[in-house]
């Protein structure tokens, strides 16, 4: 089927379709060697490391140089209302993939806590496994298995994060109003406030992890608690540091005099992930702290 790629200069095409691209290839090649380094890295073999950091700095570059090409289609009209409907569909489709990454190891927890836990600790299984297992959560596992460690409460760190996180939520929100306000200064203003409490909020989570590893010994290897806390706090803190470079990149363009009030889905597009992460991360503090 023949698409048409040419149009009136002042009209964006039918639907833009990029012509051949080496991008694609260059992020498999440098993800390939991410992955081979990190191998040989956890085997303890000589250059991994450094294989590693070429392959992840590899991939960081092949990203700068292919986003910096879409926003070059965007901005030069090359982009219309077909290919900005494919856009939403994409950006999406890859929060409900997120939303669905992090629904395994909420039921996990979930299964962990209120199923295993207890199913282990009855009569049966404290005969055939561990005489002196407690089907009690957080669970220390048998005697002498998991070194002693105390749990991480809601107060006050993770509280404050949350109330972080909460107003990072409503001064993007302003953001995005002004915007299409056609208020620029107000958009930067705004959304540079959220993009520092998000950093915010990286900080506090390094310093929350520093207390537990240290003050409270609650390791990776602190039993099926520690494993948990760990991956769901320590996935969404990668998110966020995701979403926070995202709206950087965001202000970035704002201060260049990206966007207009009824074209700006790449702000949008961040805003919805923002947005996501702080869902997430309600029920986190829910379930993980208070629970």
């Amino acid at each position: 089927m023949h698409v048409e790629t040419t149009a009136h200069p002042s009209k964006a095409p039918y639907y833009y379709v990029p012509g051949l691209s080496g991008h694609p290839v260059r992020a498999s090649l440098s993800l390939g060697l991410t992955l081979l380094g990190a191998a040989i890295w956890i085997n303890n073999w000589p250059g991994g490391f450094w294989m590693f950091l070429v392959g992840i700095l590899s991939f960081l570059l092949v990203l700068f140089f292919w986003f910096s090409e879409a926003v070059q289609e965007s901005e030069t009209g090359l982009n219309s209302t077909r290919v900005d409907i494919s856009y939403r569909w994409s950006m999406s489709w890859f929060i409900f993939s997120e939303v669905m990454f992090f629904a395994a190891f909420f039921g996990a927890l979930w299964y962990t806590r209120e199923i295993a836990t207890p199913l282990l600790s009855d009569l049966d299984h404290r005969a055939l496994l561990w005489p002196d297992f407690a089907g009690t959560w957080p669970n220390q596992g048998p005697a002498g298995t998991v070194e002693p460690f105390q749990t991480v409460g809601p107060l006050w760190l993770p509280t404050i994060n949350t109330a972080l996180l909460l107003t990072s939520g409503v001064t993007l929100t302003i953001a995005h109003h002004a915007l299409r306000a056609s208020k620029r200064s107000g958009a930067i203003f705004w959304l540079f406030m959220t993009v520092a409490l998000g950093f915010a909020f990286v900080i506090c989570q390094a310093y929350e992890y520093m207390h537990a590893y240290a003050e409270l010994n609650l390791k990776f290897t602190s039993g099926a608690y520690g494993a948990l806390f760990y991956m769901l706090t320590g996935f969404h803190g990668f998110h966020v540091i995701i979403g926070a470079t995202m709206l950087t990149v965001m202000l970035i363009r704002l201060m260049r005099g990206h966007f207009t009030a009824e074209h700006h889905f790449g702000f949008e597009g961040a805003a919805w992930y923002w947005h996501f992460v702080d869902v997430v991360w309600l029920g986190l503090y829910l379930y993980v702290y208070w629970f």
